[in-house]
């Protein structure tokens, strides 16, 4: 009998080790994770992967509370109350990281990825990753990059082929310096306007045109506003999954890595989601009568030097070093593809 429990103990103890690690240290606790689109979005999508993960990996310790269509307030809102540890987690632009962490412009660079293939690898590795860990000297920790997409140009006026086609075009382009500049130098119109205030202004022509990923396009309708699409990757816009420090630095070791783990586990499935559904949104987008063009790779270069200024600016902010540690990954990738 002694044996057998010696055995029994020894099983049992044997168990517990197996158990996963973050078991052992992990508390009760709601994360309260906000986000700015709706529920059956690929953000909201990602959102909910994101948090069957985190409650599988915890035992059902940790658990989300996730709470989108910017219920919780727009991202710049959302990030203050995230630095003042009144929040605990969020996904949204980096776009609006630039005035807390000025190297996050690095992603707002016009032509900078030829495709989401060569974002993974620069957002994901070395350069994007130091990006990224420079948001803890202001408040924030970053976990992961998500997608938003490739934005795209459409109009209601004419094809656009080329730099000659932006001219006489007026444009509605986001609140922000480099769009602003970008487009005028392409020889635009560019009037900046709110998002809320889009579609009526393509609808009365207070604008010709504006720029967005396909899954915007479609979700607002533009089609019926607008007659031409012109396919020209622009800009890639990445989100980012961030935390509160001052509530991850609150957290054990096991539960920072039930998080992370969760985390790249929703950045994987959000990148395949958002691409598959940019696929179905393009087809769509033709489907519903707008005419499709694709702008060369020579019309690319060529806009790409019409606005190297925009680009000498960027390189400026965010440090040559920087820049030039992205640039020369880019070429090794391109050299390898």
């Amino acid at each position: 009998m002694k044996l057998k429990a010696l055995f029994l103990a020894a099983t049992l103890a044997a168990g517990a080790m197996a158990l996963p690690a973050q078991a052992a240290d992990i508390q009760t606790r709601l994360i309260r994770f906000g986000y700015g689109l709706n529920q059956d979005s690929n953000q909201g999508r990602a959102v909910q992967v994101f948090a069957d993960e985190v409650a599988k990996l915890s035992g059902g310790k940790m658990k989300i509370r996730a709470v989108g269509a910017a219920a919780l307030g727009s991202d710049i809102q959302m990030q203050q109350a995230l630095i003042g540890g009144a929040q605990e987690m969020m996904v949204g632009s980096t776009a609006t990281l630039v005035g807390i962490t000025p190297e996050m412009a690095l992603w707002d660079t016009p032509f900078l990825f030829n495709s989401g293939e060569e974002a993974d690898q620069v957002l994901d590795g070395k350069t994007g990753q130091a990006i990224m860990h420079k948001l803890e000297d202001n408040g924030l920790v970053g976990l992961v990059y998500w997608e938003n997409g490739f934005r795209n140009l459409t109009n209601s006026q004419k094809p656009v082929n080329g730099p000659e086609d932006f001219s006489g075009l007026k444009l509605r382009v986001m609140q922000n310096n480099v769009f602003l500049e970008t487009f005028q130098r392409l020889g635009a119109n560019a009037v900046p306007l709110p998002f809320s205030e889009l579609f009526t202004a393509l609808e009365t022509k207070t604008v010709d045109g504006q720029e967005n990923p396909y899954n915007t396009i479609l979700s607002s309708k533009f089609y019926e506003v607008q007659k031409y699409l012109s396919i020209t990757n622009h800009v890639y816009s990445p989100w980012i999954v961030t935390a509160s420090k001052k509530w991850w630095d609150g957290l054990s070791a096991d539960e920072r890595d039930v998080l992370l783990k969760a985390a790249a586990v929703s950045r994987d499935f959000e990148r395949k989601d958002t691409r598959a559904e940019a696929d179905k949104a393009l087809a769509q987008l033709k489907a519903d009568g707008m005419q499709v063009n694709t702008v060369s790779p020579e019309a690319v270069q060529k806009m790409r030097e019409t606005i190297a200024p925009v680009n000498a600016q960027i390189e400026k902010s965010v440090g040559s070093d920087l820049w030039n540690a992205v640039q020369a990954q880019l070429k090794d990738i391109r050299k390898q593809s």
